[in-house]
């Protein structure tokens, strides 16, 4: 006090001195934040085990605790030389520089939150885990695989537990304080991880010490694979499929091949391992040709074996009756009645039963809860985000991971984001797709695989060999579902590819019929398509319904269009629908407004814009051929367009274009 008083920083009654008239006093500068370590760090993770059920029945208390909580942890945290990256919830992130100082953080915090009284919530369970590795730090936030990897490390964790990876207790097993060791819970698949985690416990004398077996993926009884890569993204479908399959005995995932079904239901499946006390049991179709041969793949997973005198489909529904057990049947689109009748044969019979299938078009089974499963999100090639922003895109995080395990160098710049929103948009964010052309950037740059996304077939080879055969190219993933279709079905598919921007009803038959293909029938089979994932259904209420391709899968039509020597035909109708909508939506396009107008009335881009140059040039006094010329010299539009627009106007007369 007596410094202070002396250096006028207080009087003698130990307050501040009175501010001079006029004089301005700014507020004292904001503490910096300390650095965040970079490099090799260690994370602590840490949750509230049980949380969900204790906001339910105490959400007054839970508000108070949890402030409690946080205060408690930060205050270990801080006092060991740790910093808060994020709250998560009910929870936190914390990172160290040293792999010690977590520890001590950990066995504070844990030690004042058992000390604590949290009143009628209880005893309060906080899980923990920490794990160390090499990171990359941005803005204040952390990337790369270390994240991921102690969040699964928590998640097989329970309420009290600090659980350590083998990177972390290798660099404390001699530096742990008196009478805390680490007990050594062996070798663990985690879920979503591709390599196995050598998992150790904190032991601790005056903390509790035995926890049930860990949620890996080796305590209930399952032959889920460990998965060869890290699952990427997908939040809102794992919720959705999830929330799905708690209230429906049958979900059935579909969408167009390369679109990640197989691995979201592999997911969702290792998420409900704990919920089947009976198992979670994958029974895998592809390989099948036989319908016969369904209900035995199923059997032989489960262990089961025909009996004299007894159908096998008997044994099954005998095994399973009683049973709470998740099937999983992966690949069903080519067996799909023999899946179906299986599916509902035991379901039927099995109440604890419940099926989680993956095809491109439905089962049909009564009761089935479809789910499409949609491609990852893209960023806009033309309305690029921040960097941080567009590294975030789930495509674009697909894509970056897969190309640094064939390249740790690569990274997502400034200078080439622009080039991988062409890749990621060009190939509609299908995993497979994306995955196959992160394989080239240890010989290509993005610009570079970007410029050769037109002959994209022949780019995208080369996935792994032990893939099955129609997944180790782009071209043999799409020939498995093209080979399935009828060939009306075919046929329709390769006829619609002349539309670039999307098409309605009205379009399709006016461009699909004949050919032996009746204009009444083409609803039927263009709805088949859309069952078999090949054509989406885009629906706006009070609109009349339009569909669309995906690029890839036109492209590939196209190709097939191309080689069934019918191109010109079916151009040829393209461009008279178009034409003769546009004659007849003239009297409404005046002003400034006219293409947006003809967008509303289903006129495609190309076309339209041939169609505008017509006016443009009649206004002038050009004739057809002047227009012709413009068009086969407009950089803009298409090879085939063009073709397609000089066709037509070759077979009308000049005059059949109405002058304004």
């Amino acid at each position: 006090m007596f410094l202070q008083v002396a250096r006028g920083l207080a009087n003698a009654d130990g307050l501040p001195p009175p501010i001079p008239r006029g004089v301005v006093v700014l507020p004292p500068p904001t503490p910096t934040p300390p650095a965040l370590p970079s490099g090799t760090v260690t994370f602590l993770f840490t949750d509230i085990a049980g949380s969900t059920q204790l906001w339910e029945q105490h959400p007054q208390a839970m508000q108070q605790a949890l402030a409690r909580h946080d205060a408690l942890l930060r205050a270990g945290i801080a006092a060991h030389g740790g910093a808060v990256v994020k709250s998560t919830g009910d929870g936190l992130l914390a990172v160290f520089a040293r792999a010690t100082d977590a520890v001590h953080a950990a066995l504070a915090a844990q030690r004042s939150l058992v000390a604590e009284e949290w009143g009628p919530i209880g005893l309060l369970g906080v899980r923990m885990a920490l794990h160390t590795g090499v990171t990359q730090e941005r803005d204040g936030d952390y990337f790369g695989p270390p994240l991921n990897r102690v969040a699964r490390l928590l998640a097989a964790g329970h309420g009290h537990q600090v659980l350590l990876s083998l990177a972390t207790a290798t660099l404390v097993q001699d530096q742990l304080p008196s009478g805390v060791s680490v007990r050594d819970l062996g070798e663990r698949h985690l879920k979503d991880l591709a390599r196995p985690e050598h998992v150790f416990q904190l032991l601790v004398p005056d903390l509790p010490a035995e926890f049930p077996p860990l949620r890996a993926l080796e305590t209930w009884p399952n032959n889920l694979p460990a998965p060869l890569t890290s699952f990427v993204g997908r939040a809102q479908e794992c919720a959705a499929v999830a929330e799905l399959l708690a209230s429906q005995r049958l979900v059935t995932l579909t969408g167009p091949g390369g679109t990640g079904k197989t691995r979201l239901a592999l997911h969702v499946a290792a998420d409900r391992l704990e919920q089947c006390s009976h198992g979670v049991w994958l029974v895998e179709l592809a390989p099948l040709a036989d319908p016969l041969l369904v209900p035995l793949a199923v059997a032989s997973v489960l262990g089961l074996r025909e009996e004299a005198g007894r159908p096998l489909l008997t044994v099954l529904t005998d095994y399973l009756r009683t049973r709470t057990l998740l099937l999983l049947l992966d690949n069903c689109e080519h067996l799909v009645d023999a899946c179906a009748q299986l599916a509902e044969t035991l379901l039927r019979s099995c109440p604890q039963l419940r099926i989680l299938a993956s095809s491109r078009e439905s089962l049909g089974v009564a009761g089935e809860a479809p789910f499409r499963v949609p491609p990852l999100h893209t960023p806009d090639p033309r309305q690029l985000p921040e960097l941080e922003a567009f590294a975030q895109y789930e495509a674009v995080r697909l894509f970056t991971e897969r190309a640094t395990s064939v390249l740790p160098s690569f990274r997502v710049t400034s200078g080439n984001m622009a080039a991988l929103a062409q890749v990621c948009s060009r190939l509609d964010g299908i995993p497979l797709a994306l995955e196959l052309a992160a394989a080239h950037v240890n010989v290509l740059r993005v610009e570079q695989i970007a410029a050769r996304l037109d002959d994209r077939f022949r780019l995208l080879t080369g996935a792994s060999r032990s893939a099955v055969p129609r997944q180790q190219t782009l071209r043999a993933l799409i020939d498995w579902s093209y080979d399935l279709l009828s060939a009306l079905e075919q046929q329709v598919l390769r006829h619609l590819a002349v539309f670039a921007g999307g098409w309605t009803l009205e379009a399709a038959e006016a461009v699909c019929a004949g050919e032996g293909l009746e204009q009444e029938r083409v609803l039927d089979v263009l709805s088949r398509l859309v069952d078999k994932s090949l054509v989406q259904a885009e629906r706006v209420p009070g609109q009349e319904a339009r569909y669309r391709m995906l690029e890839t899968i036109r492209q590939y039509a196209l190709e097939r269009l191309a080689a069934s020597g019918e191109a010109d035909t079916i151009r040829r109708r393209h461009a008279e629908h178009y034409l003769a909508v546009a004659e007849m939506a003239e009297p409404h396009l005046h002003g400034g407004l006219h293409r947006h107008r003809a967008r509303r009335m289903g006129l495609g881009r190309v076309l339209e814009c041939a169609w505008l140059l017509e006016r443009r040039m009649a206004l002038a006094g050009s004739g057809a051929g002047a227009t012709r010329q413009a068009i086969a010299g407009d950089p803009s539009l298409g090879t085939a367009t063009r073709r397609g627009v000089g066709v037509l106007y070759a077979r009308r007369p000049v005059g059949a274009v109405r002058s304004p």
